[in-house]
């Protein structure tokens, strides 16, 4: 959904597109949202996992797949730990893009949590209904449960949920540390700044097929209103504030979201523990001499990939969804009128909107460096 955000939010294109939604419950918002301030984090899950089978719009026959994809989740080490981390998704989203390193995570001995920022994990008309003070409540609220159970309190998240924790951590002495993923600070986008009057007039900026059980693939403007608050926020919290504790910042160079470069200077400015790093995936960047960045090469063509996504860090090779052999290819990648291949062996992956000669790219959807990035998560935490 966001790599379309930086185009549908064009003036003309928005108002191209502000059709009337069909007539199908994913376009009709629920009763309420899903409650988050529970006293337990088992007490949350539960009720979560209710709200869900009873709130969602089905798109498959495997619907407890679609449950446990959408449900907030737990992984315990097999000791007891001293270290927990709570990661939070983007707009869209759901808690189990942080699966696979969570998984990971929690061999190497940590608590992980996954939480569901209100609005999501049941169908696209819900981003109707929450406020931005509910996306930073549930943060806060479950990093404060989290805290209480562990030593070592450290957050994580992707995209939007790169936003809201690191604002989160600029003001709770308790966090010791971040792991961001294609953190949202500075959309490549400059007329974000309607979504929230637009918000008043239209009730979507994009109307899509929904056959993705971990992301919805239409979006109302209230939800990109709510992305453009996490973005106020974090922008001004980074203006005077300076992160002095370990952080892990990932990013493609070629993500059709956000603008790499303007993240990688914020980076290098209020970021400056000595333990972080940067992992950009693309091209060695110009004029930077730091040697906390570190640059991996995303044009791979023995795996047929071209460009890093937005999304795709997240993801090990061998997930059953998203993997290199996945059940799920994003073949809708802006390449209107290109028609796609009947052999997949053929295709070629790339960030959104990426386009050669010859080739059909599907969006990529796994990381290569997969083990590297855990690596190198190792080495900012001091796991290694």
């Amino acid at each position: 959904m966001l790599p379309r955000l930086c185009l549908l939010l064009f003036p003309l294109v928005v108002l191209a597109s502000c059709a009337l939604p069909p007539d199908s419950p994913l376009f009709q918002p629920s009763e309420s949202l899903s409650s988050y301030d529970q006293e337990s984090f088992e007490q949350y899950v539960s009720d979560s996992r209710a709200w869900i089978a009873d709130n969602r719009v089905f798109l498959h026959e495997d619907r407890n797949l679609e449950i446990e994809f959408n449900t907030p989740f737990e992984r315990r080490p097999d000791e007891p730990a001293k270290r927990g981390i709570l990661f939070v998704h983007g707009l869209g989203a759901s808690p189990w893009y942080f699966t696979d390193m969570a998984d990971a995570l929690a061999n190497d001995g940590w608590l992980v949590r996954s939480i569901l920022l209100p609005g999501h994990g049941s169908r696209p008309a819900d981003l109707m209904l929450p406020d931005f003070d509910d996306w930073q409540n549930v943060v806060a609220h479950h990093a404060s449960l989290l805290a209480a159970e562990v030593e070592e309190l450290w957050l994580g998240g992707f995209s939007t949920g790169g936003n809201l924790v690191t604002t989160h951590a600029l003001r709770d002495e308790n966090v010791a540390g971040l792991l961001l993923f294609s953190p949202g600070f500075y959309p490549d986008n400059g007329y974000l700044f309607i979504a929230p009057v637009i918000s008043y007039l239209w009730d979507w900026i994009d109307i899509d097929d929904e056959n993705n059980i971990a992301t919805y693939q239409s979006l109302p403007t209230r939800g990109a209103a709510l992305y453009y608050r996490s973005v106020k926020a974090v922008q001004k919290d980074l203006k005077t504030a300076r992160f002095d504790k370990p952080v892990l910042i990932t990013m493609s160079q070629h993500d059709s979201v956000l603008d790499p470069n303007a993240t990688l200077a914020t980076f290098q400015d209020r970021f400056p523990n000595q333990k972080s790093r940067f992992v950009w995936y693309g091209d060695t960047p110009q004029h930077v001499d730091d040697p906390r960045v570190t640059v991996l090469a995303s044009s791979l063509p023995d795996r047929r990939i071209s460009t890093f996504s937005h999304m795709n860090v997240l993801f090990a090779p061998e997930n059953f969804y998203y993997g290199e052999k996945g059940s799920h290819i994003i073949f809708d990648n802006g390449q209107d009128g290109i028609p796609i291949p009947e052999n997949t062996d053929t295709l070629w992956f790339g960030a959104w909107g990426q386009v050669a000669a010859e080739k059909y790219h599907a969006r990529l959807t796994w990381n290569p460096y997969f083990l590297d990035l855990l690596d190198s998560i190792r080495e900012v935490t001091g796991d290694s």
